[in-house]
């Protein structure tokens, strides 16, 4: 009888996965749960929060009072003092007076004055011009006053009622001794620019004193 070759053997590396004890397998890693993170923990040297916290939101009222970027403080100028204005002494007599008044109104004319700026006031007798002009009555007189549009002419009696001029000339052309002491205050507080005063010198200068 012929033999039979013999089965092949299995071998049990032949087999299906080889079935190990469980003291023998190594453990499989276990795989992460889902859920959440825990905090990460700063890296050293970093002190803080992991993430730099936001941007703190300004509403268009706190953009508006946040002062701008330092610079050199700017100083306000105070406002500086009117000045007062400069004081012209043509001497003359007392008859001779007015008719220097005449002789300066005509030079700050020329030299390009509007006539509109200039107030003459006299302590004495009225000037010619005056006398014509309250013939048709104050009211018209010191309408023209008002208008400023010409050369105005008043009397010692009424400098209180006139205005502020860039230029007032004062004829001491007579009157009371205590008339130059009233007027002269007066019109130099008139006065914007210049005030020019024709009469005596030593009478003039005891009434405005240092400021001739």
């Amino acid at each position: 009888m012929p033999l039979l070759p013999e089965e092949p053997q299995i071998h049990e590396s032949a087999q299906g996965p080889r079935a190990t004890s469980a003291s023998g397998r190594t453990a499989p890693t276990p795989r992460p749960v889902p859920g959440p993170r825990p905090a990460a923990h700063p890296r050293p040297g970093r002190p803080g929060p992991l993430r730099p916290t936001p941007p703190v939101q300004r509403t268009p009222h706190d953009v508006a009072a946040t002062p701008g970027p330092s610079g050199p403080a700017v100083r306000t100028a105070a406002a500086p003092a009117p000045a007062s204005p400069q004081i012209q002494l043509i001497p003359a007599s007392a008859e001779g007076a007015l008719d220097a008044a005449e002789e300066a109104v005509d030079l700050l004319l020329d030299s390009g004055r509007a006539p509109g700026e200039v107030l003459v006031i006299t302590t004495g007798e009225q000037h010619p011009w005056a006398t014509h002009e309250l013939t048709f009555g104050e009211a018209s007189y010191w309408a023209q006053h008002d208008a400023g549009d010409d050369v105005f002419y008043a009397d010692a009696t009424a400098v209180g009622r006139t205005t502020k001029r860039p230029v007032v000339v004062v004829a001491v052309n007579g009157g009371p001794d205590s008339s130059a002491a009233t007027v002269l205050p007066l019109a130099h507080g008139r006065a914007g620019a210049l005030l020019i005063v024709c009469g005596d010198p030593q009478q003039i200068n005891s009434v405005l004193g240092a400021r001739v």
